[in-house]
């Protein structure tokens, strides 16, 4: 799998080869290509401002299990499945529960998704529209929340969703049908952008 850094093209398979093959050094490589959708992960699955120590978490427990990293298999939706993981540990321990003024502004610095040169009321518009998304979002399960934030907010396409999320496509297909019904319940203006190539 190839993933773009910077303009570049980072060829996994073989990063990670010469990592295994006493390179550690190399994985610099992986954790710059990936560094951003980490952050974003855990930013919108709640680790709020402990995002950064969630990926950095997760950056290392990657690096400890690539021997068990399956040839082939594509390094991002793996590293998310670990990032999702940890992001639930840290809430599951936090002293206090995240707000949601708390979650919108962590993940709102970790991308900034408005230009600074947008005109103001575009500008407003859309960040309401955010912020609407994000409070119906915590009205859902957890598990038609994680498909929509992997589908449309990491913008994954649905075989990465699925294997981040260790579901079958179906499941994944069926979840997000569910959770974006709920959704058009919830925010009747509700119109998602596709995430990501389709790779039928």
């Amino acid at each position: 799998m190839r993933t773009r850094e910077g303009g570049r093209i980072v060829d996994e398979a073989a990063v990670i080869a010469r990592v295994r093959a006493g390179e550690p050094e190399a994985y610099a490589e992986l954790v710059r290509a990936h560094t951003g959708i980490a952050l974003r992960a855990a930013a919108a699955l709640g680790a709020g401002a402990d995002a950064e120590d969630v990926v950095q978490q997760a950056f290392v427990k990657a690096y400890c299990s690539l021997g068990r990293f399956r040839d082939g298999a594509s390094f991002r939706p793996w590293l998310l499945a670990i990032v999702a993981n940890e992001a639930r540990n840290t809430m599951r321990t936090a002293a206090r529960q995240r707000t949601l003024a708390g979650r919108e502004a962590a993940f709102a610095g970790a991308e900034p998704l408005i230009p600074d040169a947008a005109d103001p009321a575009v500008a407003t518009l859309e960040s309401e529209r955010r912020a609407a998304l994000l409070c119906a979002l915590e009205r859902l399960s957890e598990e038609h929340r994680l498909v929509v934030t992997y589908r449309y907010l990491l913008e994954m396409d649905e075989s990465e969703t699925a294997e981040a999320l260790g579901w079958p496509r179906g499941t994944v297909k069926s979840r997000l049908n569910r959770a974006l019904r709920k959704l058009g319940r919830l925010l009747p203006d509700f119109e998602p952008r596709e995430g990501g190539d389709e790779r039928e």
